[in-house]
């Protein structure tokens, strides 16, 4: 793998991988993507091209927002301008706005160069549909246009058969708490937006009864680093007893049009061997089917204020919450990785997986033989 910027070509890769991380803002929600990035290039033969912005960006980024916001005309947002001279099997990028695919406008004939072209969207919703008419074109150029969020069927009248379903996905080798197992001595995990009524039957917790609850005290998603954040993130989830899990922006409903999805916390949380604690998006039928074992996610109903006597209920019987720590971190070891994401990418692709991919996956499976022996021996079941 070798990452380019500008003009400059390399030629061993047989997967380009269109990077937006030079041109967005740092930010801690960016973590899951960046996580993606990493560990594509660690298991395919990737070149990854990832522009700067150019001159006026700012200016430039607007412009090309105003334009495209109802007409199908794409306006380079200000991004330096990237010429290929080779061809690719795949050409793939994560686009975390809708508006971040207007940076394909400043590859000269991407499409040409690409025998197959994949694009995974994590945040566009059917309401954002009448105000990205560029946007909606720049899709028609893919064969396929993978969305992380389950409601997809106005997408799919707009673009055809090309449109599908992926979830998120974590890197288990970063988040898995196995083998070195470090004490959780963090009662609470709460991450991102929160129920406010909820939040204060936690503080009183922590004040009166001294449960360690640790919780964003800033508003600002500014982070330093988007990868140094995702690790602190890691080590403190598998450092945690629960984990706070809801909807996506529920705590913002006309962002998402009312929709009742499902985010990356899930699957950060099972993946440290946290017990989730919370709500979980309704008729989303891929979450069911995801999430689909017994106490994957205890319910607590958002704004419910009686968390406290649940978890009270959870410490009564610790040989449950092994249970349901073993049984979390096998489900995503087995099936939610990264790595299982991209197999699926491949497929749609219609490409072979390189010896990396299955490197990583025997790795993976490894720890989880690691993880049943240790429960086997210790008396305790996985789940």
């Amino acid at each position: 793998m070798e990452q380019l910027t500008g003009e400059r070509v390399v030629s061993d890769g047989r997967v380009l991988f269109l990077s937006h991380k030079n041109l967005y803002e740092q930010e801690a929600w960016r973590g899951p993507g960046r996580e993606l990035e990493t560990v594509i290039t660690e298991v395919d033969a990737v070149d990854v091209i990832a522009p700067r912005r150019g001159k006026w960006y700012h200016q430039r980024k607007r412009n090309a927002q105003r334009v495209g916001k109802y007409t199908s005309v794409g306006l380079n947002p200000g991004a330096e301008k990237v010429h290929l001279r080779k061809d690719y099997d795949l050409f793939f990028t994560v686009c975390e706005k809708p508006s971040e695919l207007l940076n394909l406008n400043a590859i000269k004939d991407w499409r040409k160069h690409s025998k197959v072209a994949i694009c995974w969207m994590t945040e566009f919703y059917e309401h954002n549909i009448p105000y990205n008419k560029s946007v909606l074109n720049t899709l028609l150029h893919f064969d396929w246009v993978l969305f992380t969020f389950a409601r997809i069927n106005a997408f799919k009248s707009l673009l055809g058969h090309r449109v599908t379903h992926l979830p998120y996905g974590v890197d288990n080798v970063k988040f898995c708490p196995y083998p070195q197992r470090p004490a959780r001595f963090i009662d609470v995990l709460s991450i991102g937006g929160r129920a406010q009524a909820t939040h204060n039957a936690l503080l009183r917790m922590a004040r009166n009864d001294g449960i360690l609850y640790l919780y964003d005290s800033q508003r600002d998603l500014a982070v330093y680093d988007v990868e140094e954040h995702r690790l602190q993130l890691s080590n403190l989830a598998k450092r945690s007893r629960y984990f706070i899990v809801n909807p996506g922006s529920i705590d913002e409903p006309e962002k998402v049009g009312g929709q009742q999805e499902f985010g990356p916390r899930y699957f950060e949380g099972i993946a440290a061997g946290a017990i989730l604690l919370g709500d979980q998006p309704k008729g989303n039928e891929p979450f069911d089917r995801i999430f689909n074992w017994p106490d994957a996610v205890i319910h607590v109903p958002y704004g419910s204020e009686n968390i406290g006597e649940v978890i009270l209920d959870l410490d009564k019987n610790l040989i449950r919450q092994e249970r349901i720590r073993n049984k979390n971190i096998s489900e995503s070891l087995s099936k939610h990785d990264w790595v299982h994401r991209w197999e699926s990418v491949l497929k749609l692709a219609g490409l072979q997986p390189l010896q990396k991919l299955q490197e990583r996956k025997q790795r993976l499976a490894d720890m989880l033989q690691g993880l049943r022996a240790d429960c086997l021996g210790a008396g305790v079941q996985v789940g």
